[in-house]
């Protein structure tokens, strides 16, 4: 179901989660449960990721991630600050050692000057303590396109986290 190269960014996050025996999980806004949906495409994926947060909505982000109002409210859903707060919301209702979190605008509609459509926000966060973030400004290629290139975004901040997380 999904294109060769989501399908082998996946396949190395499984695998880099496995060697080191690591769970994850997702908190994704606009690409809608793509992360997850690609993780879990892989043979042998459940012993790895345990959960996907949809949580497109604000009041989602509150009521599922435990994102703050005043976070919301002072930064708007696609921002670093969110972007940071689902990763640690997830952290903080899953047991898991890994979390990516994805909150964007895919358009075709929906931006502004300051928030332009294709602008995405990502942070990948360890329960160890490792934290990334990263910005995106896609511009308008398309819904379809700027989600998928956030999933292979995200799938490769999971891997260098994995990669690089501190087992005990």
């Amino acid at each position: 179901m999904i294109d060769p190269d989501l399908h082998a960014a996946a396949q190395r996050v499984i695998d880099a989660c496995s060697e080191r025996r690591l769970m994850v999980a997702t908190a994704e806004s606009c690409t809608g449960g793509l992360v997850v949906a690609a993780l879990t495409e892989i043979p042998g994926s459940s012993a790895v990721v345990a959960a996907g947060f949809v949580t497109y909505s604000n009041d989602a982000k509150h009521s599922m991630l435990s994102v703050s109002l005043e976070t919301l409210r002072q930064h708007g859903a696609v921002s670093r600050a969110t972007a940071r707060a689902m990763a640690d919301g997830v952290l903080a209702h899953a047991p898991v050692d890994l979390a990516v979190a994805v909150t964007g605008i895919a358009g075709p509609g929906g931006g502004s000057l300051e928030k332009p459509v294709g602008l995405v926000h990502f942070a990948a966060a360890a329960r160890s303590g490792g934290r990334s973030f990263r910005e995106e400004r896609y511009g308008e290629i398309g819904r379809a396109e700027v989600r998928r290139r956030s999933v292979h975004v995200a799938l490769a901040m999971l891997e260098d986290l994995a990669s690089t997380y501190a087992v005990p």
